[in-house]
């Protein structure tokens, strides 16, 4: 066993099997329960695929925060603050939270231009039919193979690392439990699962950060902290940052990383069914709200984890160096204070498992694997939801067997779940086996699926985008970004082209800035040249059944819905049943919600982006004990803010369904049988 296996092996298969299957356990009686005193039940397609489309917005913003915290929010965070000092948390968090922020714009959109669709696609294919559909079926999919592949490689990396568990048998074991309940809960027992897990990644960041800064016996201050850093910065000075130190925001390679993380983190948002899949699920009213919430709350996860983790495994080098062997309180322990690590432990996401059993020894080594491992499952989940939804609609309804029946519709959702768990678990070996790393992989992504943000984005938003040129720009743009990326690397590396030398910051940052910028330019202006003039009726038709229309059947060479040729007015036939179904769907209320999430994304994205961090990067100071007892104790109170957010808010928006169920329970209790929910004559939806 190495000093990293702090666990034994048998803890790492009763984390993977036992908390995985009673997690499933436990979700499959609260779907029980919800169907017999609330009479929400997954058994029709739309509540197994969408929730009925009517969550609040405090279980979204937690679900959001849930499907965003991977393996790598919290391994990938921490390897940058080991890296690049304090600016990696900022530039980790900043960078994939504006994305969020930014798609609550696509998810007013959505609701307003297409309010009954399942995925994404469903609308590429109303408007631009199957061609475009299949095309950017494959950027969608992609997506969702490259985001599960770093989910079971960071996941199975630490617990390998932690207890010496086989990585074969973690990639294939960690979905499996996973896909046990989405199959029998669907959307709901998935944002329900979300939530535990939120709940129980926040207890355990706000743990160990409370360690770290006040109770260590090694580190124990802020104060404390800022000396141990400083010491490092003077042993072993970062290169591209001001004066070597890891207390400023001044770091050439920070900025560079931050980059590459905005582009790349544009790709597997936008292009992810798992956060359309959230939209669809909200109510209309507060899609815009629970994504603004959920985009704030997440940035508190990564920025907080890593300030808190990522340095300490910096600041315990300085402690092994500052220690004699006597001093050292724990040279008698079962792991040594940390030696420098390698670039592939670092990519590894090894930082912050090390700090954590440095820290608070084998029960510091536990509740990170448990918190990893639950980060993994929930954001598993949302891909397994996700990609089922595609196979589903997108695939059998649309290509396959378009008069599907309720029952196979329902009986494919389930087979899309449990196809696709087998294909992450058997991703995750093949990436394993050829030495691609978490980390590698994170950087990458932006290479090969950034090309199709911009044209994806402009199809569901705006009436004049073009389809040729949007899918001109998207292959164009594909194939500029791995030109560049190959001709840096092998510019940079003497002519040599392997995972090592392809994986550096600037051959990165080339071809993530070529594949996105490329299929903007085009896309975009292909579309102002020659523009589109789009109505989106036949979007806001997909599976409306009050407007007696469909437009999934698109004829390929006329590229118009049925219903157009037949000379029916889908616009009004749609606008009317919208109303009568549900009036949150009014046209002038969500033009609003749109125009408010435009105003208030934009300028969290600049502040975020350029205000804050970009005066502080030019300014090049080298934080002082006050400057930095700022930095942590603002990420204290942001964590703080955002537990109240994704933690509290939701109970309280639930009370009344939790009331029914609690009054439920006592019922069956005295009198078996008697709480059973039974709807009302005029109530026609279940109680939320």
């Amino acid at each position: 066993m190495s000093t990293s296996e702090v666990l034994p092996q048998g803890a790492g298969y009763g984390v993977v099997i036992g908390i995985g299957l009673f997690f499933s356990a436990f979700m499959v009686g609260l779907t029980a329960m919800q169907a017999r005193y609330t009479g929400v039940s997954p058994t029709e397609s739309e509540e197994f695929s969408s929730a009925s489309r009517s969550v609040k917005p405090g279980l979204i913003a937690s679900g959001i925060v849930s499907a965003w915290t991977w393996a790598a929010t919290l391994l990938q965070s921490s390897a940058v603050a080991y890296r690049y000092g304090i600016s990696g948390p900022w530039w980790y968090a900043a960078g994939a939270t504006v994305q969020v922020l930014l798609f609550a714009q696509l998810a007013a959109k959505l609701k307003l231009n297409a309010p009954y669709a399942h995925t994404w696609l469903e609308i590429v294919a109303a408007r631009w039919g199957t061609t475009a559909h299949l095309f950017f079926m494959s950027f969608g999919l992609a997506t969702n193979l490259i985001v599960s592949s770093m989910l079971v490689l960071g996941g199975s990396a630490t617990v390998t690392s932690l207890t010496g568990m086989s990585t074969i048998a973690a990639c294939f074991l960690i979905p499996l439990g996973v896909a046990i309940y989405v199959v029998v809960g669907g959307m709901r027992s998935t944002l329900l699962c979300d939530y535990t897990h939120t709940t129980v990644l926040f207890a355990i960041i706000l743990t160990f950060m409370f360690t770290v800064y006040a109770t260590s016996g090694y580190i124990g201050s802020i104060s404390r902290m800022h000396h141990l850093l400083s010491e490092v910065s003077k042993i072993s000075p970062v290169a591209g940052n001001a004066g070597g130190s890891y207390l400023t925001l001044r770091s050439k390679n920070g900025l560079i990383f931050g980059v590459i993380n905005l582009v790349g983190n544009f790709a597997t948002v936008f292009e992810d069914q798992a956060y359309w899949q959230r939209a669809i699920a909200s109510r209309p009213s507060t899609t815009v709200k629970a994504y603004l919430i959920g985009g704030l709350a997440w940035f508190a996860v990564p920025f907080a984890f890593s300030t808190t983790l990522g340095l300490a495994a910096v600041a315990f080098s300085a402690v092994a160096a500052a220690n004699s062997p006597s001093q050292d309180p724990l040279s008698s322990n079962f792991i040594p204070m940390l030696a420098p690590l390698s670039q592939n432990a670092i990519s590894e996401g090894l930082p912050a498992s090390l700090a954590a059993a440095t820290l608070l020894g084998k029960s510091g080594a536990a509740a990170l694997l448990i918190v990893l491992f639950l980060a993994v499952t929930s954001a598993t989940s949302a891909e397994l939801i996700a990609v089922s939804s595609i196979l589903t609609y997108d695939v059998y309804v649309r290509y396959v067997n378009p008069k599907a029946t309720e029952k196979q519709i329902l009986r494919m959702s389930h087979a899309g779940v449990a196809i696709f768990a087998l294909v992450m678990g058997i991703a995750g070996v093949i990436f394993y086996y050829i030495g691609v790393s978490m980390g590698w992989l994170y950087t990458f992504m932006g290479v090969i699926l950034g090309s199709a943000v911009c044209p994806i984005a402009l199809c569901i938003t705006w009436k004049k985008a073009n389809k040729v040129g949007c899918i001109l720009g998207s292959l164009v743009g594909f194939s500029a970004g791995i030109i560049a990326w190959l001709v840096t690397t092998s510019a940079l590396n003497q002519k040599v082209i392997n995972v090592t030398t392809s994986g550096g910051d600037y051959e990165m940052l080339a071809g993530n800035l070529a594949s996105i910028g490329v299929g903007a330019i085009i896309s975009t202006t292909a579309s102002l040249i020659w523009p589109d003039d789009y109505d989106f009726a036949s979007a806001r038709a997909i599976n409306n059944r009050g407007a007696a229309v469909a437009s999934r059947n698109v004829d390929d060479e006329l590229e118009e819905p049925e219903v157009e040729k037949k000379g029916l007015d889908v616009s009004a036939l749609s606008a009317t049943n919208e109303t009568q179904i549900d009036p949150e769907l009014d046209p002038v209320g969500l033009n609003k919600a749109f125009k408010f999430a435009a105003r208030a994304s934009i300028v969290l994205t600049l502040v975020l982006i350029i205000l804050i961090p970009l005066p502080l990067f030019f300014a090049q100071t080298v934080y002082s004990v006050t400057g930095f007892s700022v930095w942590v104790i603002v990420g204290i109170i942001w964590t703080f803010l955002s537990a109240v957010a994704v933690v509290i808010y939701p109970l309280w928006e639930s009370r009344a369904a939790l009331r029914l169920i609690s009054r439920g329970v006592i019922m069956d209790i005295f009198s078996p049988g008697s709480g059973k929910f039974v709807a009302p004559s005029s109530m026609k939806k279940p109680v939320e």
